[in-house]
C-alpha cells in the first residue's frame, strides 16, 4: 500500500476510536509501556483493603478502582468529565461506590474527616488543601502522578521544543503536601519507555490523554503526523519516555 493511503486509513482508524474512558487495551500489540516497579494498582488495592472509607479522586472510568481485591465498607468516586462519570457509575455498580461528580480544581463535596484513605491515580489537578481537609487524622494519601516533562520526546516531535521545568515532580509534590500539613511516607520518581508501533496508535495516545498536546487535533498536526508515520515506518517504533511520581502521605494523628 502506497505511503500516503497507508497514513490516511490509519487515520481513519484513530480518529473513530472511542476515547472516554481509561481502558487502553486498544493499544495491544500496537503500543506499549512499561509499569513502574512499584505496582501502583497493588499497592491501592493493599490500602483499600485496610481502609474503612476510601475516596478515589479523578477515577476516570473507574476501571482501576473496580479491580481492588477487598472493598472497604464506604467507597467513593469523583469524575468530572461525564462520559467518565457514566463508565466509572457502570463499573463501581457492582462494588457499592458511589461516584460523584466534581471539578478537579474546586473543593471536593465532602466533609471534613471523611476518609482514612484518599487515592488517585494520574491526576490533572492536585488540590492538597482539600486531601489535607477530607482526610482523618492518621489517614493516608496514595498517589500516582504524572511527573515533568512526561513524553516530551512525543509532544516536542509535534509542537517544537518547550520549556520545561527543572526536576522531575518528586521536589514539588514534596513541597506541596508539607504546605497542606501533611507528612511524606514515600515519593520517589521513574522514567518509563513508551513505544509506539504505528501513527494510529500515536493519535489515539493524544486523544485520550489530552494533557499531552493540549491543542491537538489531525487537522491542525497533520503534516508532523504525516512525517512521524515516516519516521516509524523507516526507523521503526517511535520511543518516548513517561514520567511517573509515586507519592504516599499521611496526615499527622
Amino acid at each position: 500500500m502506497p505511503a500516503d493511503r497507508e497514513f490516511e486509513r490509519l487515520v481513519a482508524e484513530a480518529q473513530a476510536v472511542p476515547v472516554a474512558g481509561w481502558d487502553f487495551s486498544w493499544f495491544d500489540g500496537r503500543a506499549s509501556e512499561q509499569r513502574p516497579s512499584w505496582r501502583y494498582a497493588e499497592r491501592m488495592g493493599r490500602r483499600m483493603a485496610a481502609a474503612t472509607a476510601t475516596l478515589d479522586l479523578q477515577t476516570g472510568g473507574g476501571e482501576v478502582l473496580a479491580g481492588i481485591p477487598s472493598v472497604p465498607p464506604t467507597l467513593c468516586a469523583t469524575e468530572s468529565w461525564p462520559p467518565n462519570l457514566a463508565i466509572a457509575r457502570r463499573n463501581l455498580a457492582p462494588l457499592g461506590g458511589a461516584v460523584v461528580r466534581a471539578a478537579d480544581d474546586q473543593p471536593l463535596p465532602f466533609r471534613t474527616a471523611s476518609f482514612d484513605l484518599v487515592t488517585s491515580r494520574h491526576p490533572t489537578v492536585v488540590r492538597w488543601d482539600e486531601i489535607a481537609r477530607v482526610l482523618r487524622p492518621g489517614g493516608r494519601y496514595l498517589s500516582q502522578q504524572i511527573g515533568i516533562g512526561s513524553n516530551r520526546e512525543l509532544y516536542e516531535f509535534l509542537m517544537g521544543p518547550q520549556p520545561h521545568p527543572p526536576g522531575n515532580g518528586t521536589e514539588r509534590a514534596l513541597r506541596e503536601l508539607r504546605s497542606a500539613g501533611l507528612v511524606a511516607e514515600d515519593v520517589r520518581h521513574e522514567a518509563l519507555e513508551v513505544r509506539f508501533d504505528d501513527i494510529a496508535a500515536v493519535i489515539v495516545f493524544l486523544r485520550k490523554v489530552v494533557w499531552t498536546v493540549p491543542d491537538f487535533s489531525v487537522h491542525r498536526y497533520r503534516a508532523r503526523l504525516a512525517d512521524l508515520h515516516s519516521q516509524i515506518r523507516r526507523a521503526g517504533p517511535f520511543v518516548s519516555h513517561s514520567q511517573r511520581v509515586l507519592v504516599e502521605a499521611s496526615k499527622p494523628g
